[in-house]
């Protein structure tokens, strides 16, 4: 069972670390990777504010699909190089941007959308997919969330068989 309070009284990273250790307990006592996916974005919405959007994208055939996520309907596809989340496969980097109005090619999933963190799913130099949040507020994401959404995924790599998903 996931005790939310603690977190009302915590500073932002504090919130962080709870999220990540969240994660892995919640990871350690599952073995389905949808299941423990589609928690995932839970506990993201969960334990950040101010979010729309957070979620997978699989890459599949070449390019990514819809996976576990919290917040409206979303784009069923995307095409490497493509938007925020198909550049961050294409590049092996991880985007944040502070205005997505400013992205060139940004595809609008959402239109309250304004600012976007995604950070590429890499396993033994292997790109899986991508970890996407979005926000309606401009400049929402900081680099302190940066370090601890790749220490998010870093966990999800221990535990998730990214072949099976």
């Amino acid at each position: 069972m996931f005790k939310l309070d603690p977190i009302k009284k915590m500073n932002e990273e504090e919130r962080l670390k709870y999220m990540n250790m969240l994660l892995k307990s919640q990871l350690s006592s599952e073995k389905d990777d949808i299941a423990n996916l589609s928690n995932a974005s839970a506990i993201i919405m969960a334990c950040v504010e101010r979010l729309n959007w957070a979620g997978f994208y699989i890459l599949r055939d070449g390019e990514l699909v819809l996976g576990p996520f919290q917040g409206l309907p979303a784009c069923n596809r995307i095409g490497i190089g493509k938007g925020v989340c198909g550049t961050a496969v294409k590049t092996k980097e991880i985007q944040l941007v502070p205005d997505v109005h400013q992205f060139p090619g940004h595809i609008a999933c959402d239109e309250a959308s304004n600012s976007e963190l995604v950070i590429p799913i890499i396993k033994e130099d292997r790109v899986y997919g991508v970890l996407d949040l979005d926000s309606p507020e401009k400049g929402r994401f900081t680099e302190l969330e940066k370090e601890y959404f790749i220490k998010f995924v870093n966990i999800l790599n221990e535990y998730i068989d990214w072949n099976n998903v």
